[in-house]
C-alpha cells in the first residue's frame, strides 16, 4: 500500500520592515486554510516565516536585532498558527529567528505534528555572508552577525508514516546537508530559504542564474538521496531588496513534481508518495552496498581545498 502524504508547499510573498507578527500569521493561516481545502496533510512554510529577512540591516548594537527574535515556540503571536493547525488536523514545518533560555542566537526551522506538537528542530548550520559591515558589497548579509552555526546536526524524525528532515536556505547547495540525512533513511526533506535575486558581491549576476543553482542543487539532493525534498520561497521586494522565488516539490528521481508560478503568497499542493523513495534506496543509491568510505576522509579531515604541491 502506498504512503501518501499530501504536502503544501507554502510560499510567503515579501515581508515589509513595518509588518508585525500579527500580520504575518494572518498570512500564513490563510495559506493554511486553502491547503486544507485541498487535503493538505503537511504544509511548509519559508525560512524566517515570521520576519523580513533581516541579516540585510546592520545593527551596530548586537542587541539591537533581538527584536526580530522569538523567545518562545509557540508563543503569544504564533499561538494562533499552532491552533489552526491543530484544528485541521493538519502538521506543519516553518522557519524562525530562536533566542534560546541561554542567549544563544539561531536559524531555526521546527516540525510540528498534527496534534500541534513540535517533535523536531534543526538549527540552520551554512550560514553565508559575512559578520562585520562590509562597504564592498552592494547591500549587507549578516548572517555570520546575528547567528551562531546550528549546533544539531542534520536529525530525522518519524512523522505521518514516514522519515523527515529539515535544512534551511543556504544548507540546500552543500551535498553533505542531504547525505547525512539520506544515511538516516530520509524520504521527505523539508527546507525554507530567502534567497536575494543577485549575490552582493556579484552586481551583474541574472535572477534566472540563481534560479538554475537553486533547482540544481534540490534536484540533484533529491536524486542522489532518493528522497523526496519540499523547497519554498520568501519571495518579493522586501524593502527595495528582491528574493526571487522557485517553490517547488521535487521528486525522488529528481524531477520537479510541482512549482509555483509567481513571488507572492500561494500555495501548491502534490501527494507525494513516501514509498517511491524504495527503488532509488534500494538500487543505485543503495549506500550499504555500494558507498566505499575508506576513501571519504578527506571530507571530515579537511574543511578547505588544498591543491597538491
Amino acid at each position: 500500500m502506498a504512503r501518501i502524504v499530501k504536502v503544501a508547499a507554502a510560499q510567503l510573498g515579501p515581508i515589509q520592515l513595518a509588518d508585525d507578527r500579527a500580520s504575518v500569521v494572518a498570512r500564513m493561516i490563510a495559506l493554511m486554510d486553502e491547503a486544507a481545502t485541498q487535503g493538505a496533510d503537511l504544509i511548509v512554510y519559508p525560512e524566517l516565516a515570521l520576519t523580513t529577512f533581516f541579516p540585510r540591516w546592520h545593527h551596530k548594537d548586537r542587541a539591537e536585532a533581538d527584536q526580530w527574535f522569538e523567545r518562545e515556540m509557540p508563543g503569544p503571536e504564533t499561538q494562533p498558527l499552532f491552533d489552526r493547525a491543530r484544528g485541521h488536523g493538519m502538521a506543519m514545518s516553518f522557519g524562525y529567528a530562536e533566542l534560546t533560555p541561554e542567549g544563544r542566537h539561531y536559524n531555526t526551522s521546527i516540525l510540528v505534528d498534527k496534534e500541534g506538537a513540535i517533535v523536531g528542530k534543526y538549527r540552520k548550520i551554512h550560514l553565508p555572508g559575512h559578520e562585520e559591515f562590509d562597504t564592498e558589497r552592494a547591500f549587507q548579509h549578516l548572517e555570520k552577525r546575528y547567528f551562531e552555526p546550528g549546533d544539531l546536526g542534520f536529525p530525522v524524525w518519524r512523522m505521518l508514516g514516514g522519515v523527515f528532515g529539515m535544512c534551511i536556505c543556504n544548507d540546500r547547495r552543500w551535498p553533505e546537508t542531504y547525505r547525512v540525512m539520506g544515511l538516516q533513511g530520509v524520504e521527505m526533506v523539508v527546507l525554507g530559504y530567502n534567497t536575494p535575486s543577485v549575490n552582493s558581491q556579484m552586481g551583474e549576476e541574472r535572477m534566472d542564474s540563481r534560479l538554475f543553482h537553486h533547482r540544481l542543487s534540490v534536484q540533484a539532493g533529491a536524486y542522489q538521496n532518493a528522497t523526496w525534498v519540499v523547497a519554498v520561497a520568501k519571495a518579493g521586494e522586501e524593502d527595495g531588496h528582491h528574493l526571487m522565488g522557485g517553490t517547488m516539490i521535487v521528486d525522488p528521481n529528481g524531477f520537479i513534481a510541482a512549482e509555483l508560478p509567481g513571488e507572492d503568497d500561494g500555495v501548491i499542493v502534490h501527494a507525494c508518495d513516501l514509498d517511491a523513495t524504495r527503488f532509488g534506496k534500494e538500487t543505485i543509491f543503495d549506500f550499504a552496498r555500494h558507498r566505499r568510505i575508506e576513501h571519504y576522509g578527506l571530507i571530515t579531515q579537511r574543511t578547505g581545498a588544498e591543491p597538491p604541491p
